[in-house]
C-alpha cells in the first residue's frame, strides 16, 4: 500500500456527491462531524492492534469487531479503505510474559499472534489490509526518533530517549487533562532519566535479555506510544482520516502519539478519532491487569461467532457494554431465529426463480433504515433494529400474509430475502447457508448437555414410523418423550427438523 503525505495548507475535500454523508462523533472534538475523508472516496484507517502477550479477552474483541463493521460499512457505502491494525510484538509485558514461561519473547509473541489470528476468523473479523509488527519497522521508529530530537522536542538520557512534554503547547488536546493535575499525580520512577514527571519514553536503553537494536543514541527497543506513529506514517501517510481503539487508550497512548506525530510534522495525524467502550464484567472494565476477563476463545467455545457479533453489536459502540452468559446466550437464541426464519424463507420459495412483478409494500424500505441508523456514527443497534423489523416482516408473509395474491406474496418474500446478505454482510453475520449454521448451533448444544444423539435420532426415526402407520396416539407419545429431552421438532415438506430448546 502506497503511503500519502499531507499538504498541511491544503483545502479539505468533501466527500464526491456520488457517495453518502457519514456523521462521525469525534473525540477530539467532542461532537459529530461530517465524514470528510482527506482524498475524495477513499478513507484511511488506523487501529491500535493487540499487545500478543497473551490470549485476546473478548474486551479486546469487542473493539476489534466495531472497527471491522466500519470497515464493512464504509465499503458497503462506496469507499475505498484502506485498514491497518497493528501488533505490538516487544513490550515490557511480552517480555515479562516469556521470561516467566521460559520463553524467546519472539517466539512468544509469534505465538500468540497465531492464536489472535486464528481467534479472529473465529470471530469473523476481516483480515486488516496490513497488520504490521512492531519489528518490522525499527528503521522507522529510529527514523521519527531522530526527527523529534532534531525538532528538539526528544532528549537523550544515558541510552533513553523521551519526549518532553512541556516543549508540546497542544498536549493533553484530545484527553483534555490538566497538566497540572498530571503532574501532582506522576512520579519519576527509580531508574528513569526523565527530565519531568509526564515526559515519556521513546526508545529504552538496552538491558540483559531483552531484545535490543543499534541506534545513534545507544542500542535499546522502542517504547510503547512511538511504535503507533511510526506504523500509521509508514502504511497511512503523516495524516489519515480515523484513528480508532479503546476508550483507555485515549490517554496516555493516544495523546502520545500526537504529541509524536504532530511535533515531529506539524500537520494533524488523524482527522477524526474514533474510541470504543468498555466491555464491563460485574460493572469493572475487563481487563487483564485486573484478572477479570473472558478469553475470546473460551467465549467461541461457548457460543457461536455470529452470537458473539451480535452481542457487540447491540448497543452503540461508545456506550459500555455488560457482560454476562444470559446475554451471549439471548444474542445466540436471536442469531438462531434469523436462520431459521431464512430457513423456512428457502422451502416457501423453494429454490425456483420467482416471476417478476409487482411487489407488495416497499422491501427495500428496511435496508434505508439500515444505512440511515450506520449514516448516524454506526449506530449498530439501530441497524439491528432495521434487521429486526425486516425478520418480523418474513415472519409476517410466512404466517399470515396481507395480501391475499399468492404470487405477490411469494414475489415480496423473495424480494426480502434478497436484502437480507447485504445488511448480514455488512455486519459480518447470517452469511452461511441455514441449515448448515443451524445443525453447527444444534450439534453444539447436543455436546454441552451431554445428549445421546442416537437415542435422539431413533425416537425420531420411530415418531415417523407411527406417523406413516397413523398410529397418532404413539407419535404424540414420542413427541412427547423427545421434548422431555430438550428436543423440539418441526415438519416441514423436506421431512422433520429438530433442534435442542435454548
Amino acid at each position: 500500500m502506497m503511503s500519502r503525505s499531507s499538504n498541511p495548507r491544503a483545502t479539505p475535500v468533501s466527500t464526491p456527491h456520488c457517495l453518502p454523508v457519514l456523521s462521525v462523533y469525534n473525540t477530539l472534538t467532542r461532537r459529530k462531524e461530517p465524514l470528510e475523508p482527506l482524498h475524495p472516496g477513499e478513507v484511511r484507517l488506523y487501529v491500535c492492534g493487540p499487545t500478543v502477550y497473551s490470549w485476546v479477552h473478548i474486551g479486546n474483541a469487542r473493539t476489534f469487531t466495531v472497527f471491522d463493521v466500519v470497515v464493512r460499512y464504509l465499503r458497503h457505502r462506496g469507499y475505498q479503505v484502506s485498514y491497518v491494525r497493528n501488533y505490538t510484538d516487544v513490550d515490557d509485558k511480552i517480555i515479562n510474559a516469556a521470561r516467566e514461561a521460559g520463553e524467546d519473547p519472539a517466539a512468544l509473541a509469534d505465538r500468540f499472534v497465531q492464536a489472535f489470528e486464528e481467534d479472529a476468523r473465529g470471530l469473523g473479523l476481516l483480515p486488516p489490509d496490513v497488520a504490521p509488527r512492531v519489528t518490522q519497522v525499527i528503521p522507522e521508529i529510529r527514523a521519527l526518533i531522530q526527527t523529534l530530537l532534531d525538532q528538539g522536542v526528544a532528549y537523550s538520557a544515558g541510552g533513553d530517549v523521551y519526549f518532553q512534554v512541556s516543549r508540546w503547547p497542544e498536549y493533553a488536546k484530545l484527553s483534555r487533562r490538566n497538566l497540572d493535575d498530571l503532574r501532582a499525580g506522576e512520579r519519576v520512577a527509580p531508574g528513569e532519566l526523565k527530565r519531568e514527571p509526564l515526559d515519556f519514553a521513546l526508545w529504552k536503553a538496552e538491558k540483559p535479555g531483552e531484545p535490543a537494536w543499534d541506534a545513534p543514541w545507544g542500542r535499546g527497543r522502542p517504547g510503547w506510544h512511538i511504535e503507533c506513529s511510526a506504523m500509521s506514517e509508514k502504511y497511512l501517510g503523516k495524516t489519515f482520516d480515523i484513528h480508532g481503539g479503546a476508550l483507555d487508550l485515549i490517554f496516555p497512548h493516544h495523546e502520545n502519539e500526537i504529541a509524536q506525530s504532530e511535533a515531529a510534522h506539524h500537520v494533524p495525524l488523524s482527522r477524526v478519532w474514533m474510541h470504543a467502550g468498555f466491555l464491563e464484567l460485574e460493572s469493572a472494565k475487563m481487563s487483564k491487569s485486573l484478572g477479570n476477563v473472558v478469553r475470546l476463545r473460551d467465549a467461541l467455545a461457548k457460543v457461536d461467532g455470529e452470537a458473539l457479533r451480535l452481542f457487540f453489536l447491540a448497543s452503540h459502540y461508545r456506550s459500555n457494554l455488560a457482560f454476562s452468559d444470559e446475554a451471549l446466550a439471548e444474542a445466540e437464541r436471536r442469531v438462531e431465529y434469523f436462520y431459521e426464519t431464512l430457513q423456512r424463507v428457502d422451502e416457501r420459495l423453494g429454490g425456483r426463480a420467482v416471476k417478476p412483478g409487482p411487489l407488495h409494500g416497499e422491501p427495500d424500505a428496511h435496508l434505508r433504515a439500515f444505512e440511515e441508523a450506520m449514516d448516524d456514527d454506526f449506530n449498530t443497534a439501530g441497524a439491528l433494529a432495521a434487521l429486526s423489523g425486516l425478520f418480523a416482516q418474513l415472519n409476517e408473509y410466512l404466517e399470515k400474509p396481507p395480501i391475499p395474491d399468492r404470487a405477490m406474496v411469494l414475489r415480496t418474500l423473495a424480494a426480502l430475502r434478497a436484502v437480507v446478505p447485504t445488511m448480514g454482510a455488512v455486519l459480518g453475520i447470517l452469511g452461511s447457508p441455514p441449515p448448515s449454521w443451524l445443525e453447527r448451533r444444534r450439534d453444539r448444544l447436543v455436546q454441552q448437555r451431554g445428549l445421546d444423539r442416537g437415542r435422539i435420532e431413533v425416537l425420531i426415526g420411530e415418531r415417523a414410523e407411527a406417523r406413516k402407520a397413523k398410529d397418532f396416539a404413539r407419535a404424540d407419545a414420542t413427541r412427547d418423550e423427545l421434548l422431555a429431552l430438550g428436543i423440539e421438532l418441526r415438519d416441514g415438506p423436506g421431512g422433520t427438523l429438530w433442534k435442542v430448546r435454548s
